[in-house]
């Protein structure tokens, strides 16, 4: 089997399918010897901002020189993007050596009768193999759906779990309260191990800390009041840091998303519940935040055009933020697509609702999720004025909004799946260029 014969394995795993029990995933992690023991986990859940906190740390991990490993999802453009090595997604020969391994012993344990693992958790065992053969130190983990249940939570001893914000998304598999998504979410807290968590919202953070306290696991809030921004710009926001850990710190952030001042705080703060001998200075910390690079979130990908995954109504929220904080100053234009299992209508009438755009083209994400590019714009014209375009191949849709987008900026939202096919496409033409 070669590389891209192992993709389409795993890619015709069905993705939304229902998880198996732990037990099951213990038994694949018991066959491959447990890798997940070899390396310090920090586990991280949360229903946004989790990636963006995961690539934080694993950036000032590298800057302190510390071999890190990094698994998230989803990928963008290629699946080798859910495991890297010190920021740098993994060669197709690693990843194809670790799936062979996790294959064998698929094949030994559905023989055996056991179920044979989903999408995600063929991934995180694949990750898990990596990062034992590449020998890192420490291993950022995202959950990739909730947390108790999820195939990540089979880990037993983390040095760390942080959970980000909490909101409404997935409500059909995590409940449909704030409340019971953070008492999914709170399940990755394990007995005496720190939990770090956005404190700002508090049906969450009672959640939280009822949980920390049953497991005896000291539990550190991050609350709004810790941060003072002190000044925006197109590319980086500077706040000053001040809590337990850290005294009056200046922090850059180079995104232009207030909610990323939160995640890199988050990250800040985990680094020092690991770190309590500072091993890694607050200097090395603070580098690391503004060397950090992290695709699809509010990422400036040519002059004037950022994309953002804003994909459910809290990462929406924030994305209007950061637009009506750039719309005082020049014009803004908007891509969009949605995928059919979020409520595409509500988001595009918050969207109309707070925000101006001189233009707005839509476009279709392919495959069985996809929602048309007429559908979406027929929303659209309910809620706007501005002149709206359907496109429905992605490539003509970017094309049509680079040329709409005058002097202004454009925001393309509203699915991670569009943001990586715009990648994806970028990525293509730079290399024609070269």
């Amino acid at each position: 089997m070669n590389y891209e014969e192992a993709v389409n394995y795993i890619s015709e795993v069905p993705k939304f399918t229902k998880k198996n029990k732990a037990e099951n995933t213990l038994e694949l992690l018991r066959r491959l010897g447990h890798p997940e023991e070899n390396y310090k986990i920090i586990h991280v859940a949360g229903t946004n901002g989790k990636g963006s906190v995961c690539a934080f740390t694993a950036t000032i991990l590298r800057e302190a020189g510390i071999r890190a490993g990094l698994f998230i999802s989803p990928h963008l453009v290629k699946i080798n993007e859910r495991f890297q090595i010190d920021l740098e997604p993994v060669s197709d020969q690693v990843f194809l050596e670790a799936f062979l391994t996790v294959k064998e012993a698929i094949d030994g344990m559905v023989a055996d009768g056991f179920y044979h693992p989903t999408y995600f958790e063929i991934l995180f065992a694949v990750g898990t193999v990596i990062f034992a053969r590449e020998k890192v130190e420490y291993l950022v983990m995202e959950t990739g759906l909730g947390g108790r249940l999820d195939a990540t939570n089979t880990v037993k001893h983390p040095v760390a779990t942080v959970i980000t914000s909490i909101s409404l998304d997935h409500t059909e598999y995590l409940g449909d309260t704030v409340e019971q998504i953070a008492g999914e979410k709170a399940g990755i807290i394990k007995e005496g191990v720190p939990v770090i968590y956005d404190g700002r919202n508090r049906e969450a953070e009672r959640v939280i800390r009822e949980k920390a306290q049953e497991m005896h696991a000291p539990a550190i809030p991050f609350y709004g009041e810790m941060c003072e921004i002190l000044e925006r710009t197109d590319k980086s926001i500077d706040f000053v840091l001040n809590n337990r850990y850290y005294d009056s710190k200046l922090v850059r952030v180079p995104y232009l998303a207030e909610y990323q001042v939160v995640n890199s705080s988050l990250a800040m703060m985990a680094v020092r519940v690991i770190d309590p001998e500072k091993r890694i200075s607050d200097e090395t910390v603070i580098r690391g935040i503004a060397k950090t690079r992290w695709g699809g979130r509010m990422e400036t990908v040519l002059p004037g055009v950022v994309l953002d995954g804003a994909h459910n109504a809290a990462g929406i929220e924030e994305f209007l933020k950061t637009v009506k904080q750039v719309q005082q100053h020049r014009p803004v234009s908007l891509l969009f697509s949605a995928v059919v299992e979020k409520d595409y209508d509500e988001m595009i009438r918050e969207i109309c609702q707070e925000a101006q755009f001189s233009s707005i083209v839509v476009t279709q994400i392919e495959g069985d999720r996809k929602v048309e590019a007429a559908r979406l714009a027929e929303i659209f014209e309910k809620y706007t004025d501005a002149a709206v375009f359907a496109r429905p191949k992605v490539g003509e849709a970017l094309d049509l909004a680079l040329e709409k987008r005058g002097d202004g900026m454009l925001f393309c939202a509203g699915s991670l799946y569009l943001v990586g096919e715009i990648k994806a496409i970028i990525g293509r033409q730079t290399v024609q260029q070269h």
